[in-house]
């Protein structure tokens, strides 16, 4: 490399990229992209030798001090991570740092200025220089006693500016195993790890569907603590290798960026509940929170369970975890029941297969609600007999005893899964919902929103917005769906209660738009299209929801059609007695439509009429 003095130039051009290597910034197109320290000298580092392989050891001997206290395999993992989200790069298709498998690191992309920027090691120290190092050494020595002393005089040495610790989020994990086929095992020991740290009363934990935003993401960590609400940020990664597994994770102080702790876990797969339960122990000893007897215990629950078992599992979290339709969430069941047949006492995979046929049973899913009800139902059961502490499972069996109007059983279960995981957003919404449905709304909306507070992105707001309809704050209900849309503007579910509000308002044209995407989205689910018909009639449209009646009635003569489908088509069209006929076979399928009998503004035409209070006094809402 040449030798260069202060005077030259500090500044490298790569691509639309530029490093400012005196200012520690780079910049693309001339705007300023955040990057942290590290991450920018590992960038700096790369820039010196383009086109060539930089070795992870030279990495650490320059970058990472032998006395460096810091997990170094993670920490440079951590930050070419880093560099590649800034960069817009990746590991599988890279532009600008390859990585050079068990070696290092190549810069790829053409640079202009490499050679005259990075300076040189300064020459050896003159004997006058050693002279004065060792005196600067002397009065670094006593101003550091000094300081002990002060900090000892203090209390100890946590610096007052640190606040304590007891909310955090934990990152997606990154998969670098180099195969994007083991992306649904990073996942799942994601969503492990947050489900065992949030059955810890006094610390709050941002839900799995909320941190999956950043999983790719650049922003940084103090953004992403903000943007979250949030003390520290765990982040980490995943790698599988045969039958082995490690997982390396840090806990990151949120405001600062400042690391708290890093430890690398190394397992056989079979293993891996044991690893799992090991890095929730060793975060929980990190933050400022008290952990009960029985806490420390669940924590420390882990039963071994067979590769096989478990990747078969994750694999039906993951296809359930993206399900917009009946299709994805019975693929789910396939890889649920796949792992029941290898291990018939792996209590989770019972809890997957009856939070999957929980949701089959609602009119947006659509299907038969006595089918899906009665397999989630002994599912659950099940799962409770093996691991009567999963608070999953307590909110799944609340839910299914809603379905079966047994509202008594169904508070007591959402407050008993409270009881277990305070951070469970599910339990919040569950209860949030049962108090909607006996008409309490402000009780509800209370629920909903302590909800939010630990799945802030997610579509939790569209319950939010649902609870708001439902209690006629339209206005509120339109800002708050409309919000989530900007995150998640394909989500199907949030479009079907928007089309609601919008048909509620009198603004059925306006309706029309997001149902059809809904439609299009959800396979056309008949939940929607009952809905769908209710805009096209209120819009003058009327051939148009004949046309949609039509096809639902086509459908029900060649397989099922919920009858909430039908309810809310004929209450759309003025028929009053086809709606009444459409509530009875409702009752009698246990529908989920009736659940909102109380509080839902369509049947508010209905009210007055005997036949409709009778109806209300048999699903116990009178």
């Amino acid at each position: 490399m040449a030798e260069t003095s202060d005077s030259g130039s500090r500044t490298i051009q790569f691509g639309n990229f530029e490093a400012d290597l005196r200012a520690g910034e780079l910049r693309r197109d001339g705007s300023r992209i955040k990057l942290q320290e590290q991450p920018f000298r590992v960038l700096t580092l790369l820039l010196e030798y383009p086109g060539e392989v930089v070795s992870r050891e030279e990495l650490r001997n320059r970058l990472w001090p032998a006395d460096t206290f810091v997990d170094f395999d993670h920490s440079l993992n951590a930050a070419i991570r880093r560099l590649r989200d800034a960069l817009g790069d990746s590991a599988e298709d890279p532009k600008f740092v390859e990585t050079v498998a068990r070696r290092g690191y190549r810069f790829l992309a053409p640079v202009n200025g490499a050679q005259t920027v990075i300076a040189v090691a300064p020459p050896p120290p003159t004997s006058q220089h050693r002279r004065m190092m060792v005196a600067a050494g002397v009065v670094l020595l006593l101003g550091i006693g000094a300081l002990a002393l002060m900090l000892i005089r203090n209390g100890g040495g946590k610096s007052s500016q640190e606040s304590p610790i007891k909310s955090i989020a934990v990152l997606p994990l990154g998969n670098l195993s180099g195969d994007p086929a083991q992306e649904y095992l990073a996942d799942g020991i994601t969503e492990a790890l947050i489900g065992r740290l949030a059955g810890i009363h006094d610390l709050r934990v941002i839900s799995r569907t909320s941190v999956l935003r950043f999983k790719e993401t650049h922003l940084s960590v103090p953004e992403i603590s903000k943007t979250l609400g949030v003390d520290a940020i765990v982040e980490g990664s995943v790698i599988r290798e045969g039958s082995r597994i490690r997982v390396t994770a840090q806990l990151i102080r949120g405001a600062t960026d400042g690391h708290v702790w890093s430890e690398t876990f190394d397992r056989e797969l079979r293993d891996v509940l044991a690893l799992e339960s090991e890095v929730a122990q060793s975060i929980a000893q990190k933050v400022e929170v008290t952990v009960t007897g029985e806490e420390h215990e669940r924590l420390r629950k882990a039963p071994s369970v067979s590769p096989e078992v478990y990747e078969s599992y994750l694999k039906g979290r993951f296809a359930l975890g993206k399900s917009n339709s009946g299709a994805e969430i019975e693929e789910s069941i396939r890889y649920f029941e796949e792992a029941l047949n290898r291990d018939p006492r792996f209590a989770p995979a019972y809890v997957g297969v009856a939070r999957a046929n929980s949701a089959l049973s609602t009119i947006f899913m659509g299907a038969r609600p006595e089918d899906a009800r009665e397999a989630a139902m002994s599912a659950i059961r099940k799962a409770l007999e093996l691991d009567p502490d999963s608070a999953e499972a307590h909110v799944i069996l609340a839910d299914l005893q809603e379905q079966q109007w047994h509202w008594t059983e169904a508070e007591a279960e959402y407050r008993r899964a409270l009881e277990l995981n305070s951070s469970n957003p599910a339990a919040h919404k569950g209860l949030s919902g049962w108090m909607l449905r006996q008409g309490r709304t402000d009780e509800a909306l209370t629920w909903a929103k302590r909800g939010r507070e630990l799945d802030p992105l997610a579509v939790s707001g569209a319950d939010i917005g649902w609870t708001l309809f439902q209690a006629r704050r339209y206005d509120e209900a339109l800002q708050e769906l409309r919000s989530v849309l900007t995150i998640e503007p394909n989500d199907a579910k949030t479009l079907w209660y928007l089309g609601y509000v919008l048909i509620a308002t009198n603004q059925p044209e306006g309706a029309i738009p997001p149902l059809e995407k809904a439609l299009t989205l959800s396979d056309r689910s008949p939940g929607i299209i009952g809905v769908l018909i209710r805009a096209y009639a209120h819009a003058g449209r009327r051939a148009d929801a004949l046309k949609l009646l039509a096809e639902l009635k086509k459908r029900k003569l060649a397989g099922y059609v919920p009858a909430g489908a039908f309810v809310n088509a004929y209450l759309g069209l003025g028929e009053r007695d086809q709606s009444f006929a459409a509530l009875e076979q409702a009752y009698n399928e246990r529908s989920a439509i009736l659940q909102f009998l109380k509080v839902h503004p369509f049947f508010d035409p209905l009210r007055d009429d005997p036949r409709f209070k009778d109806l209300v006094r048999r699903v116990g809402l009178n």
